[in-house]
């Protein structure tokens, strides 16, 4: 039963940056992987990119050098980063993630998040 919620997107012309923030509810919440996934208008749900527990990172060639993703576990917070946008990185954002509550008793079990517009106009 653990959510997460999004924020950061919006309206932005091309070249500006925005950066997303997602949260996860509760203070007793280990993360392990957690993503960033976006999907355009009919199009699939595309990973964008990856945090590993472990600390290893990939990006969707399409933003490499442009989005970095991070998080800060002791917040229990992730961001993505998004520099240098472009319209066609126009999309609906989502936060994906494993995350345990070992203090109830939640296993690790994968969440996401309700989704964030990003528009990027011309």
């Amino acid at each position: 039963q653990v959510q997460l919620v999004e924020s950061g997107g919006g309206l932005v012309q091309a070249g500006e940056s925005l950066r997303l923030t997602c949260a996860a509810s509760g203070s007793t919440l280990s993360i392990y992987d957690s993503a960033w996934y976006r999907q355009a208008a009919g199009k699939q749900r595309e990973l964008v990119a990856v945090i590993y527990s472990g600390g290893a990172i990939n990006y969707a060639n399409s933003v490499k050098g442009r989005f970095t993703i991070s998080r800060d576990n002791g917040k229990k917070m992730m961001y993505l980063q998004m520099n240098s946008l472009k319209p066609e990185d126009t999309a609906v954002y989502y936060c994906n993630a494993d995350i345990a509550a070992p203090a109830t008793g939640w296993g690790r079990r994968n969440y996401w998040g309700q989704g964030t517009q990003v528009t990027v106009s011309s």
